[in-house]
């Protein structure tokens, strides 16, 4: 069985979709764990944030979060920084990972962590929770799917999709996603393929129903080719067949 220890994981936000992924993580035996989260606790947050008690509000939840898993874990070794993912550090924040796992809030950083992945060939678990349905999708190096440019070609316009928010979040259906992200992450740094490579999945909690679309390569796919502008908007040369789902701030 492949060793855990030694591999490193970037982590993408600490909320909904980050926490239960981080200490699911940790709790498998991730050697290294690097967290990205710029935000700080709110009372909305407790219900489905389970790094964040009430005592915590108004503190960063980059500390918050690290010291919580250091002593849970004192065997991983947890780098929380206090900024957010953007076009200045994603390369080499991601080519510094074997595997990124993306539990970000918004569209933006959620492009931005699909093409900094492909461009520096690292594989990329990206998952988004919007009121009681879950999506998730694995991009990976290999070549045997496409990515999340592929499937929706560019983020949403600004007002198109509900936020957060808005249309709410219901804290198991983030709990639930939060641990799909770290399932995926571990079967890929077991050196497996990922069961959602190149698959999207969906799951609706109030029907039951779960779904799996093939993601294929689109041709002319920038992100693919590596040569998509990292932290552009512009459409990477594919199709866009519906929105993504919202993050779990």
């Amino acid at each position: 069985m492949t060793s855990l220890s030694g591999k490193r994981v970037l982590v993408i936000g600490a909320g909904g979709l980050g926490a239960p992924a981080l200490l699911t993580l940790a709790a498998a035996g991730v050697g290294q764990l690097v967290l990205l989260e710029d935000d700080a606790v709110e009372t909305s947050n407790l219900n489905r944030q389970p790094l964040f008690q009430e005592a915590d509000v108004g503190r960063r939840k980059a500390a918050v979060a690290a010291a919580r898993l250091r002593a849970i874990f004192p065997s991983v070794a947890v780098d929380a920084r206090d900024e957010r993912f953007d076009a200045g550090n994603a390369e080499a924040l991601a080519g510094g990972a074997d595997v990124i796992v993306d539990g970000s809030d918004n569209f933006e950083t959620k492009f931005l962590a699909n093409d900094a992945a492909t461009r520096v060939k690292r594989p990329l678990v990206h998952a988004g929770v919007l009121r009681t349905t879950v999506q998730l999708l694995t991009v990976a190096p290999s070549g045997l799917g496409g990515c999340l440019r592929c499937l929706f070609e560019a983020p949403p316009p600004p007002g198109s999709v509900a936020s957060c928010s808005q249309a709410g979040i219901l804290g198991p259906v983030a709990g639930f996603a939060g641990a799909l992200l770290a399932a995926e992450a571990l079967r890929l740094l077991a050196g497996e393929r990922g069961t959602y490579e190149g698959r999207l999945f969906t799951y609706e909690l109030r029907s039951g129903r779960s779904r799996l679309v093939l993601v294929r390569k689109r041709p002319g796919c920038l992100a693919c080719a590596g040569r998509q502008v990292l932290g552009s908007s512009a459409p990477a040369a594919c199709d866009a067949p519906a929105a993504p789902a919202g993050g779990a701030a």
